[in-house]
């Protein structure tokens, strides 16, 4: 039937172009999607998996905005439509010694199942881009297709497990992921055919952890209290251990190691893995190999090549990539779209505490030669209380299971109940409008504005 006025018809609508690819036995398929494009991916034969998750034979998924690599173990024909930024047939992957790994830790796990301790508690450090949390996810993937529950733990403030950049949480997997959304699907994102996860979240507001002992280090002992009494309570995800994601700037050394040290000594791991650095490598073998951590436990260090595949994303990219994971959180995702809209309320009704940014001083002390002044000041500032401003326009707030009256310590170690966005601040009317996931007043909880990050725009659609 013709559209009137238009002389088109559904026959005339844009049909992505499909190719097919044959891939042997090891090799993988390497592709980049731009985003506002779209790339449908089919299974038409054999067996593939991408991050460690298997692809179903004749089911279509979609990828934008991503950056990926679908490989087979004995050889498959996947058919591609649309186009992608880039793409190729890589013969020469590291997914046998991913998948060595994968069965050294299945024999801890198995361990613990047999003594009644806990299963491997792994960390996985390396440089940025160096493909960790591609290997946290193919190893949670691998575990769960294993009959286990893991604990998986994002420490890296830049990247989001089931919440959104600028915190760190964990979660417990115990079902497969999700193939086009990566970790699966949080609460806020209403029904999914992939059970939704409960993830414990807190609060960091910065792209870096900070150089002294204010809110990183609290945040990773708050985190390693929670994961530790899970894998002590339930006996099924305590055989099965956890997985520690990192940001790639603790591994620059100076005051990155002493967080690396915190990490290990409060999480009490036995695993550490290196990803893409010799040097890291080197000096982590030398500080934590054979420690002993407990009764009969010390802590072994491994180093695994970078993936071929592992690729430097620059800043465009991330910022466009953060917004993304704003987005899907506020309004869902093609397939179960959600419909919020802004509400409004009094400065009165609220209390905002401000993250201060001290992560250039952590920075500074990673360069060579180069270390933070020691400002006391600032070390013992964990937040500043302030009042809403035309500043805050656009900016995030978590809202935490904390009273606005608390004191910073409780609400630093609060736990995060969701995310608004202000989208207006009328100062004559003291008035804020703000952009929460759901349509229901701004409960009177502690709120937390970060200072990072900032370059988000406005979300109202």
């Amino acid at each position: 039937m013709s559209l009137p006025g238009l002389q088109l018809s559904a026959s005339d609508e844009p049909v992505l172009s499909a190719v097919v690819h044959h891939l042997t036995e090891g090799s993988e398929w390497r592709f980049e999607v731009a985003f506002g494009s779209t790339v449908e991916i089919k299974l038409l034969s054999g067996n593939a998996e991408l991050f460690g998750t298997e692809l179903a034979q004749k089911q279509t998924y979609s990828f934008s905005g991503t950056k990926a690599a679908i490989y087979t173990w004995h050889g498959c024909t996947i058919e591609v439509a649309g186009e992608c930024q880039v793409e190729y047939l890589a013969e020469e992957t590291p997914m046998i010694s991913y998948a060595n790994l994968h069965f050294a830790l299945e024999r801890k796990r198995d361990e613990a199942v047999s003594t009644g301790q806990d299963g491997p508690r792994v960390l996985v450090l390396g440089p940025e881009d160096a493909g960790k949390t591609s290997l946290v996810k193919l190893l949670t993937a691998y575990a769960t297709r294993s009959g286990r529950q893991p604990v998986t733990v994002n420490l890296d403030p830049k990247e989001g497990i089931l919440s959104v950049p600028g915190s760190l949480s964990a979660v417990t997997f115990s079902s497969i992921l999700d193939v086009e959304e990566g970790w699966g699907s949080s609460p806020v994102n209403g029904p999914s055919p992939i059970p939704v996860m409960l993830p414990l979240v807190y609060y960091y507001g910065q792209a870096n952890p900070d150089s002294g002992d204010r809110i990183y280090k609290p945040i990773v002992t708050r985190l390693a209290v929670a994961v530790l009494s899970k894998l002590q309570d339930d006996r099924h995800v305590g055989s099965s251990g956890c997985l520690i994601d990192t940001p790639g700037a603790i591994s620059q050394g100076k005051g990155g190691y002493d967080i690396i040290q915190h990490i290990v000594s409060e999480f009490s791991v036995n695993v550490l893995v290196v990803v893409g650095s010799e040097r890291l490598y080197s000096d982590m073998l030398r500080r934590f190999n054979g420690q002993p951590i407990g009764i009969g436990e010390t802590t072994t260090v491994i180093k695994l090549d970078r993936s071929g595949g592992s690729v430097d994303r620059d800043e465009d990219f991330l910022r466009r990539s953060r917004k993304a994971q704003f987005l899907r959180y506020f309004y869902g995702d093609p397939k179960m779209e959600l419909h919020p809209r802004t509400t409004e309320c009094d400065f009165s009704h609220v209390t905002i505490y401000r993250v201060p940014n001290t992560t250039s001083d952590f920075l500074a002390s990673l360069l060579p030669g180069g270390e933070a002044e020691d400002d006391a000041a600032t070390q013992r500032l964990i937040y500043e209380k302030v009042v809403p401003s035309p500043q805050m326009q656009n900016g995030i707030l978590a809202v935490v299971q904390a009273d606005g009256n608390d004191t910073p310590e409780h609400i630093r170690d609060a736990s995060v109940i969701g995310f608004v966005q202000i989208t207006e601040v009328d100062e004559k009317r003291k008035k804020l409008r703000i952009l929460p996931p759901i349509g229901l007043q701004l409960p009177r909880r502690a709120l937390i504005w970060g200072s990072w990050p900032s370059d988000l725009g406005e979300l109202v659609r």
